[in-house]
């Protein structure tokens, strides 16, 4: 696995050289909390939680979100006032009725958007959401697994390139 790049101007480190981000200094974790319910900041300290049980977890407290990083970003949580929205990235789409919405960028980059409520809805289902999105997050995706041979060159099997302009596809 590559080194991390640190971006020169704002020290952010990123998996690939030159990675397009926003370049603003990280804001304050508590900002994002000071409008919200109490049960939101628990709901998110039991997120943390559970990702940190996982393996060691940069928080990036940006603008708009709180990103949570490995080598990549693997899940992005936006606290409300009374709840905790957020989303994880797979390599695949996986279906639960929890999700609000799922959007497929490419094959291995799907985005599954959720709400928390309360801190009791970090079950074992969303702990396997993090466990997962977190081996995307340390780019394990990526690799052939062990015995299996890469296959054929090429793109791997899937719905297609997205649309024209780059657009993400929605489904």
């Amino acid at each position: 696995m590559d080194a991390m790049w640190t971006c020169p101007a704002c020290g952010r480190a990123f998996a690939n050289r030159n990675q397009s981000h926003a370049c603003a200094p990280l804001e304050g974790l508590e900002r994002h909390f000071a409008r919200a319910d109490p049960a939101v900041r628990a709901t998110f300290d039991r997120l943390l939680e559970a990702a940190r049980a996982i393996g060691p977890v940069t928080v990036l407290p940006e603008k708009t979100r709180i990103a949570l990083q490995v080598r990549m970003s693997f899940a992005a949580l936006m606290p409300r006032q009374r709840w905790l929205d957020g989303h994880v990235v797979l390599a695949r789409r996986l279906d639960s009725p929890r999700f609000r919405r799922i959007d497929t960028y490419s094959p291995r980059n799907v985005v599954h958007v959720f709400r928390l409520a309360g801190p009791d809805e970090v079950d074992d289902e969303v702990r396997s959401w993090l466990a997962e999105a977190y081996e995307v997050g340390a780019q394990r995706h990526l690799r052939p697994a062990r015995g299996v041979s890469p296959g054929p060159a090429g793109p791997p099997p899937g719905p297609g390139p997205s649309r024209p302009g780059g657009a993400p596809r929605r489904r």
